[in-house]
């Protein structure tokens, strides 16, 4: 019989995407209201494996990833993912959105990340929103799974998010003890 535990706090990992990198600092401020300091920010990225996004969004599109010094809880991921929700709507230009918000956590075993979109392998979770594993951790590195987003199995994003879990390793330690 497996015995029901709490989870351990995880590491918040917000990804943006816009075409006007001049919204990344006022975003980045309302993020730091919302979830604290920010912990670790990822280089500009280009946002160029799909077409879906530049009717609404315009082209080129750019990707920056922040990461924020409080762990969290991970069943705490919808109320996130509607606070972002609501970032997204209040840069609404014309009824188009101009940036595009995704929060995620991260664990020492995946990385996963929120969406209102249903699919067969995501999990309803609360409120609407559904929890999506983007990429597992196992043989030293992230792996992509079948459904990964092509952004998301970039090796630069994946080298981004081993430095950010080397980080949470730390943090874990700093929030649990030795025994993670």
């Amino acid at each position: 019989m497996s015995v029901p535990k709490n989870s351990k706090p995880v590491k918040l990992v917000i990804g943006l995407f816009m075409q006007d990198k001049g919204l990344c600092g006022p975003l980045a401020a309302s993020l730091e209201q919302e979830f604290g300091p920010i912990d670790t920010v990822s280089a500009w990225l280009p946002f160029d494996y799909t077409a879906y996004y530049e009717d609404e969004m315009g082209a080129p599109l750019f990707r920056r990833m922040l990461t924020f010094k409080s762990l969290i809880r991970p069943g705490g991921l919808p109320d996130i993912k509607l606070t972002t929700n609501g970032l997204e709507q209040s840069c609404l230009n014309s009824g188009k959105r101009r940036v595009n918000i995704d929060p995620g956590y991260l664990t020492l075993e995946r990385f996963v990340l929120a969406t209102g979109k249903n699919f067969t392998h995501r999990i309803y979770l609360a409120k609407g929103i559904y929890a999506d594993l983007t990429l597992i951790y196992q043989k030293g590195g992230f792996q992509k799974l079948p459904w990964t987003y092509p952004d998301y199995e970039d090796r630069r994003m994946k080298a981004f998010l081993e430095k950010v879990r080397r980080k949470y390793v730390m943090d874990l330690t700093r929030t649990t003890g030795p025994e993670i």
